[in-house]
């Protein structure tokens, strides 16, 4: 069954331990926090500095340093490189700020979702950029952001948590 739900529902509901085994609870409530933003975080990872580089052409740093809490569907290097030739290029140039900022966005929900969150469901959830994405957490434990697998979850961050993804998600225009 799929629901729509916003990102605050989704941690709602799905991150209440009642939900998780004793060993999930125990596991996930001793998960360290680490003491870097999202932002120094992927920098500190070295595989996604085309991220990086394009949330401060977006002017979108000082939002992923804030607060929070976030949960950042981060596409690699290998992930940008994968787009069509002069892709990454365009979406760099002062012109196309607005449209960075939105495939950007498309990839933040505004709260923490662990990956455990997720297993054995189906949703749309809501991103900060408006449109929702598909998140399926399959029984074998892969996850998938709108066809995206995550390849490494619960990256912590002081502000939220990042789910490394094999590709970009663009936003239906």
């Amino acid at each position: 069954m799929r629901m729509l739900l916003s990102a605050a529902a989704l941690a709602a509901m799905l991150g209440a331990s009642a939900c998780m085994t004793t060993t999930e609870t125990s596991s996930a409530m001793s998960a360290p926090v680490a003491a870097t933003d999202i932002v120094d975080t992927a920098l500190a990872a070295g595989q996604f500095k085309t991220l990086v580089a394009a949330v401060q052409a977006a002017g979108l740093e000082s939002t992923l340093r804030g607060a929070g809490p976030f949960t950042v569907f981060a596409p690699t290097d290998a992930a940008f490189a994968a787009l069509p030739a002069g892709t990454v290029a365009d979406l760099l140039k002062p012109k196309n700020k607005a449209k960075l900022a939105s495939v950007l966005t498309y990839h933040v929900l505004a709260s923490k979702v662990p990956s455990s969150a997720v297993a054995g469901k189906t949703v749309d959830v809501a991103t900060v950029q408006g449109k929702t994405v598909k998140v399926v957490g399959a029984a074998d434990g892969t996850v998938t952001v709108n066809g995206a697998k995550v390849v490494a979850a619960d990256v912590n961050a002081s502000n939220g948590v990042i789910h490394v993804i094999d590709r970009v998600i663009l936003p239906p225009m």
